[in-house]
């Protein structure tokens, strides 16, 4: 009884542990999951038997975590309800257990070691979990870690250590005092990381207010709710509360944006519209996101013109969302009458070439990304060649009104610390912005709320040392604490084998 009693409070102190963790994401942004909850599964680790009791200790913390923090993923759902409204559990579920998986084989490996040898390998694991997860089936990097610090000065290390580099840093603080014995002493030491964590956060903030460049962006913000957005009897209205939102007080500015997909017609498809578009803003150039069809396929795109309404460039998104803007197995899934959310007349979207630097006259050299990439490090920048700032159109609608928007917006702040440049963000519904390239929202429009705002493009800082040398520098810090696992496994052995001997 007394023993089924202790698995029961295991699996509680493990729930509660992983939704502690989930706290740290917006919008409560409060990391109190990195001195309770990560402790907490560190002393369960510490008494797990065998690697399949730390695989489902994993699964059953990282199930308690992606639910508590991704909860939001249940409203795409619910845009066309009487469709897709009964998956909604079953998503939230089956993304949970499955992100979860990641976390399961983290522990699960970490557990094959013993004593202070097999927290050092949860750190590497772990974070070597997290990373695989923003690749693997396409990668979903939603949620790292490192995003629980958004509000606190920590959040500044990315630009010197990269999401999965703060995080490594994250669990290591965590669960390295676990190791020590008495437990004043683990609260002593943790205390005294996150107190070290911050101040070096605090040194490498910024400590005045970022340059600006004589560039004015006007960022529209249609507030067009998804369930009306492509309704034949509100979508005139929406293109003209765009329209006139781009007139804005009539100050003049040198560039238009629109968010993902405001443009309601295909590109190519409506001389009239596009006519009015370029009345519309004026002598500014605009930068806006829309639809177009090529050799029969759908592509989610951004089209950028001049200030005499000259085409300048397009792009098309690389990244897509799996069930969202096309099904894998489409084929198969069609047959069953399941399209993804975004689908076009049962027509799902095909990927760009990848992300690109875009030049223009005018208006400094910039790198776009639609909606979903802004949350992929890699995408926010091209080797070889800098932007100047990056441009971030989105549809936020999908997310709902709660945690879903605010979480995306946390990861265009993380990109800007990241490369060290601007965002510019034009979102359906909210949160559109400037961002500095600290990371600060020095400009915004709320959630939900129709509106536009001119802001004047701050200007670029040098390259940061994580652009210059992204994730090597924590593989290397991995690397360093493999060795210190193989030395105590070594002088492990070398104890049993004595002491056999001496027996």
């Amino acid at each position: 009884m007394a023993s089924a009693r202790r698995k029961w409070l295991g699996r509680v102190l493990t729930v509660v542990a992983g939704l502690l963790l989930a706290l740290g994401h917006a919008p409560f942004s409060i990391p109190i999951g990195v001195v309770l909850g990560l402790p907490v599964l560190a002393g369960l680790l510490l008494r797990q038997q065998t690697a399949w009791g730390g695989f489902r200790l994993g699964w059953l913390a990282g199930t308690a975590y992606f639910a508590g923090s991704m909860f939001w993923i249940v409203e795409p759902f619910f845009v066309d309800p009487e469709v897709y409204g009964w998956m909604a559990p079953f998503a939230i579920f089956l993304l949970s257990i499955g992100l979860a998986l990641f976390w399961a084989v983290g522990f699960g490996v970490a557990s094959r070691a013993q004593g202070a040898a097999r927290l050092i390998l949860l750190i590497i694991a772990l974070t070597l979990s997290e990373f695989a997860r923003a690749f693997v089936f396409t990668g979903f990097p939603w949620g790292l870690l490192a995003y629980v610090w958004s509000e606190t000065p920590v959040f500044y290390l990315l630009a010197w250590v990269g999401p999965h580099g703060l995080g490594l840093i994250t669990v290591a603080l965590g669960v390295l005092p676990m190791a020590l014995r008495w437990r004043w002493v683990r609260g002593v030491v943790m205390v005294t990381g996150v107190a070290a964590l911050w101040l070096t956060g605090q040194y490498v903030a910024p400590k005045s207010d970022a340059l600006l460049t004589d560039v004015t962006v006007r960022i529209v913000q249609p507030n067009a709710p998804q369930h009306l957005k492509w309704h034949p009897d509100h979508m005139a209205r929406f293109f003209q509360r765009g329209l006139a939102l781009s007139r804005g007080d009539g100050a003049k500015v040198d560039v238009v944006m629109w968010p993902e997909t405001s443009v309601p017609f295909r590109w190519g498809s409506n001389e009239q519209g596009l006519a009015l578009l370029r009345t519309g803003v004026g002598d500014a150039q605009f930068i806006g996101g829309i639809q177009r069809l090529e050799n029969g396929q759908m592509y989610n795109s951004m089209v950028h013109m001049d200030a005499s309404g000259t085409d300048v460039a397009l792009y098309d998104k690389s990244h897509l969302v799996p069930f969202g803007e096309y099904i894998p197995f489409a084929n198969l899934a069609a047959q069953f009458g399941i399209f993804g959310f975004a689908d076009v007349n049962q027509m799902g979207f095909a990927a760009g070439t990848g992300p690109r630097v875009i030049t223009a006259a005018g208006l400094p050299a910039y790198l776009p990304m639609i909606c979903y990439e802004a949350i992929f490090p890699g995408l926010a920048q091209v080797k070889g060649q800098r932007p100047d700032w990056l441009l971030h159109l989105t549809n936020d609608a999908w997310y709902g009104e709660f945690s879903g928007p605010y979480q995306h917006l946390v990861q265009a702040r993380a990109r800007a610390i990241e490369q060290g440049l601007p965002v510019a963000r034009a979102a359906n519904t909210g949160v559109s912005g400037m961002i500095d390239p600290y990371g600060r929202v020095i400009a915004s429009i709320p959630l939900n709320t129709d509106g536009f705002l001119d802001a004047q493009l701050p200007a670029p800082l040098p390259p940061t040392f994580y652009s210059r040398w992204g994730e090597l520098p924590w593989w290397y810090a991995a690397l360093f604490l493999i060795g210190i696992v193989i030395m105590i496994g070594h002088r492990q052995a070398v104890h049993e084998e004595r002491t056999l001997q001496g027996d």
